[in-house]
């Protein structure tokens, strides 16, 4: 019996789809196991910590027997299959997902036959693109936009370790002898990408890039 990708239905009718439409948006993916399912949420413990997903309509799961649960729905002519029907928990699965913590949001839902074993999240090295919208010593914080139209403001630790890329950033720091303060590469309003991981209850940014300066 071979796997197939079942349109999640939440209050239509089950459609078998392509993917295209789902990843048309920057996408992570998250591997780990069910560890509860809501009417509109999928939580997966992911290495020791627990993600959140919305689902919705347009959520592609896959399943094996997928194609027979909605094969049944669509002859009776009833909603379904529901997430509940194809996904239990302590299923372990790969999800597919757009959007920032807090608002994350699952475009495709795979079952999978196991989760490596990681004493950390298997995309523990995360990202995000957004506005520097305020700044300190040690901390940044950008505005961005997530999955279906939400904002959403991360902050973000910024160490030593941490790396800035900058048009002209290089030329800058070596003619003030190797180092130069981030406020300097970095400023308000500027666009940027930062790679970043959780340690403890904070984000570490690893990387800034900044892919286009403030206009004022």
């Amino acid at each position: 019996m071979r796997s197939i990708l079942v349109a999640l239905s939440l209050t239509a009718s089950v459609l078998v789809g392509s993917t295209s439409a789902a990843f048309a948006q920057s996408s992570k993916v998250a591997r780990g196991t069910v560890t509860s399912i809501g009417g509109s949420s999928l939580t997966v413990m992911v290495g020791d910590q627990d993600m959140k997903f919305s689902v919705d309509s347009k959520t592609l799961v896959e399943v094996r027997g997928g194609s027979t649960k909605a094969g049944r729905a669509a002859a009776s002519g009833t909603a379904g299959p529901h997430l509940a029907e194809l996904i239990k928990a302590g299923q372990p699965v790969a999800v597919t997902y757009t959007g920032a913590p807090g608002s994350l949001h699952a475009t495709t839902i795979k079952a999978v036959p196991q989760v490596a074993s990681s004493t950390a999240p298997a995309d523990a090295t995360l990202r995000s693109d957004g506005v520097v919208k305020k700044m300190g010593p040690d901390w940044i914080t950008i505005s961005g936009k997530g999955g279906s139209g939400s904002t959403f403001e991360q902050t973000f630790k910024i160490g030593s370790a941490t790396k800035v890329y900058a048009k002209g950033a290089g030329t800058a720091t070596a003619a003030r002898g190797g180092s130069m303060p981030f406020a300097d590469l970095v400023t308000s309003g500027d666009h940027v990408t930062v790679s970043y991981r959780a340690q403890g209850n904070s984000l570490l940014a690893s990387d800034v890039h900044v892919t286009m300066k403030a206009t004022h």
